[in-house]
């Protein structure tokens, strides 16, 4: 009977152990898992704090890198300023000196400017009048136009020759004596008679080319406005141009045509920009 109170309690006893160790394992595994979780976060801190103490010390050196360069500038800047000092100095009567110089040149730029502008008003004025005293020709006969500042008369082939011929028609006068009343009203002008021609091979008589029919084609017209209309020939000059300033293709008969003509061509009055500029 003893015996079997003895054997009773060792089994008690192992039981009880039994029960005791699996609760306190479960115990223990619940704290180690606490203690890996709290461990894996620790480290993962840790290396996110490394991460940023590398940024942290790129960005130190960048920054040093930049006060350097700043301080660089600054010393440059200093330097500049104290040769920019020293300039101011010794050279601040050559200075104002270049800025009255600059000065007087806006100046001269502006009366240039001016007189540019009274004479595209005089060129602008002068075709108006041309235009109304040849008003009641033939449009396709003659043109009036500026162009660049350059007022041009072109008056067609067929209005004032025959065909070939360098020799003045009758007709031509009443358009010449036009031409002529306007120019004669404008002392100051200037003007160039210019023959031209088409394309087509030209030898009659003396005259071996177009060269040669163009060129007596324009001193044809200038006689007639010096003998019968009284221009002074000192303010005239003839040229021939033969056919190598044409208008258009000379591919077709209309363009032939339009390249025969007689074109005066209304000067710029140069020397009074050159006056200004020697006044200046």
């Amino acid at each position: 009977m003893k015996f079997k109170h003895i054997v009773l309690f060792v089994v008690s006893s192992v039981v009880l152990f039994s029960c005791v160790s699996a609760k306190k394992l479960k115990e223990e595994k619940a704290k180690y898992a606490r203690l890996d979780s709290a461990y894996g976060q620790e480290k993962k801190w840790y290396a996110d704090c490394m991460d940023s103490s590398r940024l942290y010390h790129a960005m130190i050196g960048v920054l040093r890198d930049r006060l350097q360069d700043q301080k660089t500038s600054n010393e440059q800047m200093v330097n500049h300023l104290k040769d920019l000092s020293v300039l101011s100095g010794s050279q601040s009567e050559s200075i104002n000196k270049f800025l009255e110089t600059m000065g007087a040149k806006d100046a001269y730029i502006k009366d240039l400017q001016a007189a540019m502008a009274r004479k595209d008003s005089m060129n602008m004025a002068l075709a108006m009048n041309l235009k109304g005293a040849v008003g009641s020709m033939d449009d396709k006969d003659i043109n009036i136009k500026i162009d660049k500042g350059v007022v041009y008369v072109d008056i067609s082939d067929k209005m004032l020759f025959k065909s070939g011929r360098y020799e003045v028609n009758a007709k031509a006068k009443e358009v010449l004596g036009k031409v002529a009343k306007v120019l004669l009203a404008h002392p100051e002008i200037e003007f160039m008679v210019e023959g031209h021609t088409d394309n087509i091979a030209f030898k009659e008589g003396i005259l071996t080319d177009n060269w040669d029919l163009s060129a007596k084609r324009a001193t044809s017209v200038v006689r007639i406005l010096q003998k019968e209309y009284g221009i002074p020939p000192a303010r005239m000059t003839a040229a021939g141009r033969g056919e190598y300033k044409p208008l258009v293709s000379n591919d077709t008969p209309d363009g032939k045509a339009a390249n025969r003509r007689t074109r005066i061509v209304i000067l710029p009055a140069l020397d009074q920009f050159f006056d200004l500029m020697e006044k200046k």
